[in-house]
């Protein structure tokens, strides 16, 4: 199974990569803009699955879902998110998409996903659609997003917290309020997520 993984953000694009490498899946291939996952699905032949994000450059909305689709010769293109609306997933899936992948789908759940959808079926999380649009409580607060920064940088718990003079057991609970809000299973999901919204 080839699968091409487009996203503008080197940590969510390696990171899903890493997580799509399983014993049934022989190459990953990854790109940053829409032009260039077109022009590889020209270049080196279609695939099997491409995963695009939803916000990355070029996509004009659900325009680059079409694009896309012709450039991978009709087989399953699904779209990747970690901010799009309930709305926005049950348009794509009219407009062809093979499924639509939150960003804060575990590991084990993605790589089923990517068979699933490279098998032909169509791919949506019960839970997002029953979730739907994300409210209030989810708006990060000014600290909260200096956390996350840190989070996004590299930095322990102990550096942010000296960073930011707070004490480290204050941090950690930032971190974990953050993560409630994003619905981040762990640190990097979280700076994924807050990269994908732009919250940094």
């Amino acid at each position: 199974m080839r699968i091409l993984v487009a996203d503008d953000h080197d940590l969510v694009r390696d990171t899903i990569a890493a997580y799509l490498d399983g014993a049934d899946v022989e190459e990953v291939c990854t790109v940053a803009t829409l032009q260039d996952a077109v022009s590889l699905a020209k270049s080196s032949g279609s695939f099997d699955l491409v995963l695009l994000d939803y916000n990355m450059p070029g996509m004009n909305g659900l325009e680059g879902l079409e694009r896309m689709r012709a450039a991978n010769e009709g087989r399953p293109v699904a779209i990747l998110s970690g901010s799009a609306t309930r709305d926005v997933a049950t348009a794509a899936l009219k407009a062809g998409a093979q499924g639509f992948i939150p960003k804060t789908l575990s590991a084990r759940s993605l790589l089923t996903a990517a068979r699933f959808m490279a098998a032909g079926e169509v791919y949506t999380p019960i839970e997002f659609l029953k979730t739907g649009a994300k409210g209030e409580d989810d708006i990060l607060t000014r600290r909260e997003q200096q956390v996350l920064q840190g989070i996004c940088e590299g930095k322990s718990n102990k550096e942010i917290a000296r960073d930011l003079d707070l004490q480290e057991v204050t941090v950690k609970l930032h971190v974990k309020t953050l993560s409630r809000k994003l619905e981040a299973r762990n640190r990097t999901h979280a700076a994924m997520i807050g990269r994908d919204r732009g919250l940094i």
